[in-house]
């Protein structure tokens, strides 16, 4: 990801043309603040049509920023993925709007008790690069479906949709709607150190340190989706010619460039061998070669292209052994494919295991007890995804009980976060908070509770002045409630 740094020192200055987008919609949201379904659904239904109206706008701009981007892996989730979540959004909206009772005490009787979803006010959205229209818009669509106001400020790292998105936002929305901010680094610093009512950001674990710094200054809640070193583990019982394709799957998908990717894998020492084979034979069927073909997407910069290859230069250096799956294959002149890398004998020290790799590299390391490699893992920050493959329940059950992740996928990786029921989100280092489905509605909504009294109730002999039967019923509470 790009590190983007924020000054503490002029957190809270902003600049003067994000406050005023701020204050219009603000100003907006305070003449407005539960909008109807109605109005929610028409919001909705534009961005479903900014999308579906501008799909060869869209890919075309995300491949001109990545120089070189698999069009299939951009419909499954820059398309497919945002449709979806609107979709979602727009069909369910109506319950997961209604106030809902909940359970009265019975010494609180005869009163009554609810509580009512209402949005928080305007949303800042500090998108990454590597998925640039789903981390821009499934975000936006829940806040939407919330019945806020939604500010976006993308990557400076994908230019060409970042302005694409700017002008379709000013087509279909008002600016006191949903707003695109563009600009580099000094604009993200700014935009973080905005008084928003509620601030997600998608990005590196380092960079998320410091948008939480800026945001604290104004007491802005945060959605911190971060990424790490998330594990693979490779059981025992594995079936290793149907697992390694799925594995493959995973780490190749964007050539390695997700926040989910497995980033290292655990295998049992005796397997090591047979891992390597397997996964090598599985990344060959899905790419016969690498260089110059349109299905294996690009590396974003040439600047992350090189910290790729320092990392497993550097690797090299201190002992590892490195297996390059494209083999002597030479990327064609102007193009950043970086050919698949499994690299060996690594060690906790190197740097390819201590920062998360965000490309198509995949260290291998040998285990002798599952016990060991659930240690490996519990000595480290807690990542936001964990993969087990195997057959043996028990040890897939053991695994689930003695980590702690962002999320899971048994059997296969990525698409956990995939599924719009279940809660995408990190867990210490790798993030706070989740959205995804009605997880993005609670996110972006406030849970107001409600406590109704009754005409006649019996809470006058709880006030003062105090005596005996003040002291007779807490007794009775106390004792028997």
């Amino acid at each position: 990801m790009k590190v983007q740094e924020f000054d503490p020192a002029v957190v809270g200055r902003g600049s003067p043309s994000l406050l005023d987008m701020l204050e219009v919609q603000r100003a907006a949201f305070t003449a407005d603040m539960v909008p109807p379904a109605a109005i929610r659904r028409e919001r909705l239904d534009r961005l479903q049509a900014l999308v579906a109206d501008n799909e060869a706008a869209i890919l075309e701009a995300i491949n001109a920023d990545f120089g070189g981007r698999a069009r299939q892996e951009m419909v499954l989730t820059e398309l497919f993925v945002v449709l979806s979540a609107i979709r979602q959004q727009r069909r369910k909206l109506g319950r997961w709007m209604r106030s809902r009772r909940v359970a009265t005490p019975l010494h609180m009787l005869p009163g009554s008790s609810r509580i009512m979803p209402q949005p928080l006010g305007v949303i800042g959205n500090i998108v990454p690069w590597n998925y640039p229209c789903q981390l821009a818009l499934v975000p936006a669509a829940a806040a939407l479906a919330a019945g806020n106001r939604v500010m976006i400020k993308p990557s400076e790292l994908t230019p060409a949709f970042s302005r694409l998105l700017a002008q379709l936002a000013a087509r279909y929305f008002t600016p006191a709607e949903l707003a695109v901010v563009e600009g580099g680094v000094e604009v993200s610093r700014d935009f973080a150190a905005l008084p928003f009512d509620h601030l997600i950001f998608t990005g590196s674990t380092a960079v998320g340190r410091q948008v939480a710094v800026a945001a604290a200054h104004n007491l802005t809640p945060v959605t911190l989706e971060l990424g790490g070193k998330s594990p693979a583990i490779i059981d025992e019982s594995c079936d290793l010619a149907q697992a390694a394709p799925r594995l493959a799957f995973g780490k190749l998908f964007n050539a390695g460039q997700t926040c989910v990717a497995p980033d290292y894998a655990l295998v049992p020492r005796t397997r090591v061998d047979e891992f390597v084979r397997e996964v090598s034979a599985a990344a060959a069927a899905m790419y016969p070669q690498f260089a110059g073909n349109e299905q294996y997407t690009s590396i974003i910069s040439e600047r992350h292209y090189q910290r790729l290859e320092k990392l497993v230069r550097e690797a090299e250096e201190q002992g590892a052994r490195v297996l390059r799956l494209g083999g002597t294959e030479a990327a064609q002149a102007g193009e950043r494919r970086m050919a698949p890398v499994l690299l060996l004998d690594v060690t906790p020290e190197m740097a390819v295991m201590r920062e998360e790799i965000f490309g198509p590299l995949l260290p291998v390391l040998p285990y002798d007890t599952l016990q060991q490699a659930i240690a490996f893992i519990n000595q480290r920050e807690r990542p936001l995804a964990l993969y087990w493959f195997g057959k043996e329940r028990r040890n897939c059950t053991k695994v689930l009980r003695s980590t702690i992740s962002g999320g899971v996928t048994v059997n296969d990786a990525l698409w956990h976060a995939a599924q719009e029921n279940l809660p995408f989100g990190g867990v210490g280092a790798s993030g706070t908070g989740a959205y995804h489905g009605e997880h993005g509605f609670l996110a972006f909504s406030k849970q107001k509770p409600i406590y109704r009294q009754a005409r006649l109730n019996g809470f006058g002999l709880f006030r003062p002045p105090y005596g005996r039967v003040f002291d007779t019923l807490a007794d009775f509470l106390k004792r028997h409630m």
